[in-house]
């Protein structure tokens, strides 16, 4: 796996992943907040999406000052290009843990730990699941065109699924949890794991990290190979993907009270998924440019979210 990241640019990203990660933390031990306002987490998403235009411009600078303003507009393109997709790509997994919270009524204060403790396990998961993927599309290249039918087959079916709800009610692994391992009905605060009767018993707490945890090995899945087809390069597979993961769990609130205003927003995200894989299958033949592709995504999800805000009102107006 080649990358043409510097000391510098691994450096920054490792320091601004830590000083961020360990900001979440100490918001999440102020006992005096218990609760996310709509206007806290737009604050907090615009200083999350800052980070991000941060770096990118770092990695235009430094790439442009040892290999030339060409090379640096193309890794710049493909950064943000990444960047945009896992960023839309999570829009569908707020939609996920809204589906959870609510199954499982969680408060609003637990929301916050298991959303932290969601981000932390999928930065391990995506690292090791990037640097495994790069290491295979390098070692068999035919793999590529594996990921590229197997995105055009996630685009045609998260199209037929668009308009379906999904339910946990009938859902396998829940169902075979509670069958094998001792549950608790109630919560005990922050506890995944309490005693009743004499007995050490899971609480709810504890599927909803399950859950949690399981949709982002789901998304990640998706994400990791649409990136591979922007970029060969793992560290900018790599810095896209946190660094959209990071401002994860402030859109999740700021998303949280309007998410059923995007009703149409997976018909857009099974577009791009398609074109991603087309892009994949076509790359021996013809490489569709960074910027291209930017276009057409950010053209899509547009299109996608006037549309759904327009449906929107229509429908309250009715």
């Amino acid at each position: 796996m080649e990358t043409l990241a510097s000391p510098l640019l691994w450096t920054a990203f490792a320091l601004s992943v830590f000083v961020a990660l360990a900001i979440d933390f100490m918001g999440l031990n102020n006992k005096q907040q218990q609760t996310v306002s709509f206007k806290s987490a737009a604050i907090w998403s615009l200083v999350w999406f800052s980070l991000a235009l941060a770096f990118g411009g770092l990695l235009w600078w430094e790439t442009s000052s040892a290999l030339g303003s060409v090379i640096a507009n193309e890794k710049a393109a493909e950064y943000f290009t990444g960047y945009l997709v896992e960023k839309s790509l999570a829009v569908d997994n707020v939609f996920v843990f809204l589906m959870i919270f609510s199954y499982f009524a969680l408060p609003i204060h637990l929301q916050r730990r298991v959303l932290l403790y969601g981000i932390l396990g999928a930065i391990i998961l995506r690292a090791v699941m990037i640097f495994v993927g790069g290491w295979l599309l390098t070692e068999f290249h035919w793999l590529m065109y594996v990921f590229g039918a197997f995105l055009i087959l996630m685009g045609f079916k998260m199209w037929q699924g668009a308009d379906e709800d999904a339910n946990l009610a009938d859902n396998k692994l829940l169902n075979w949890l509670k069958s094998h391992i001792p549950l608790s009905k109630n919560y005990d605060g922050e506890k995944f794991f309490t005693w009743e009767n004499g007995k050490r018993v899971a609480t709810p707490l504890f599927l909803v990290l399950v859950f949690v945890e399981l949709s982002d090995v789901i998304f990640a899945v998706d994400s990791i190979p649409a990136i591979f087809a922007i970029t060969s390069d793992p560290f900018i597979v790599l810095t896209s993907n946190i660094y959209a993961i990071l401002g994860l769990r402030a859109m999740y609130f700021m998303l949280a009270g309007v998410a059923d205003k995007f009703s149409l927003l997976n018909y857009g995200l099974a577009i791009v998924l398609v074109f991603i894989g087309t892009k994949m299958l076509l790359l021996d033949v013809f490489k569709i440019p960074a910027l291209v592709s930017l276009a057409v995504i950010v053209s899509v999800l547009a299109v996608t979210m006037w549309l759904s805000l327009r449906k929107a009102k229509k429908e309250a107006i009715k």
